[in-house]
């Protein structure tokens, strides 16, 4: 099988390249910095930089007419903070890495490769409306409206936008270091959270994943899922 992932030199995007390439896979992947698994055919790629990332998926995947798997897993996070004081700037980033980056890579894949299956990394933040999360939950609220229109236009291939729940990444690192949550109760959770089986860390996760993503086959294209919702 033939998988892509972004967002491959860390955290989940890094737990789930390793797992494929356990498993006897071929993994591709373009993150911002360098992946240190070195199985990986990868590339450097600033998802900010939207006009730079068809050459680099051309330049990667010359040599392959099919992907089977595409997981969607970059993104970027923001300050924690009220919408009204959150800079343009920021929100623009946001919805530059979060959102448009994938539009890239979906319509160059799907046009110019077989593609299986696309999965876009959502967030439980992208539904909930939790105070703070700002562009962060912007973006990933497009992101799941942007997969189920995609999911009508490519049927041939099967699309999910997927929540993975809390997970022991670098993010949590970021959230957890606000020591004064303020208005911010969301933050008091995913802090109590930390350490325990409600929040495992990426290879943890990474070791179920392949299996529920098969899973995701079973629901219909174009539809957000909560793994913590899943049967």
């Amino acid at each position: 099988m033939k998988v892509f992932i972004t967002g491959v030199s860390s955290g989940i995007g890094l737990a789930l390249a390793s797992q494929y390439l356990a498993e006897g896979h071929e993994v591709y992947g373009l993150s911002r910095r360098p992946c240190p698994n070195k199985g990986v055919q990868w590339l450097a790629c600033d998802l900010s930089k939207l006009e730079d990332i068809e050459p680099l998926l051309s330049q990667l995947l010359s040599e392959i007419d099919q992907i089977d798997l595409a997981i969607l897993n970059a993104g970027v996070l923001g300050e924690i903070k009220d919408l009204q004081d959150a800079p343009l700037d920021a929100l623009k980033q946001a919805m530059d890495i979060n959102l448009w980056s994938n539009k890239v890579i979906i319509d160059y894949i799907c046009k110019e490769k077989r593609t299986e299956q696309i999965i876009t990394l959502s967030s439980g933040a992208s539904v909930n409306g939790s105070r703070g999360w700002n562009g962060y939950s912007l973006s990933k609220a497009a992101l799941n409206m942007m997969t189920s229109l995609y999911a009508k236009e490519f049927t041939q291939t099967h699309f999910c936008a997927f929540a993975p729940g809390l997970v022991d990444t670098a993010m949590q690192d970021q959230l957890c270091a606000i020591d004064d949550i303020g208005d911010f109760t969301s933050l008091e959770r995913i802090q109590s959270a930390r350490g325990t089986e409600n929040m495992p860390t990426a290879d943890e996760l990474a070791i179920k994943l392949p299996n529920v993503f098969e899973e995701l086959k079973s629901y219909p294209s174009g539809s957000f899922v909560d793994i913590r919702k899943m049967n």
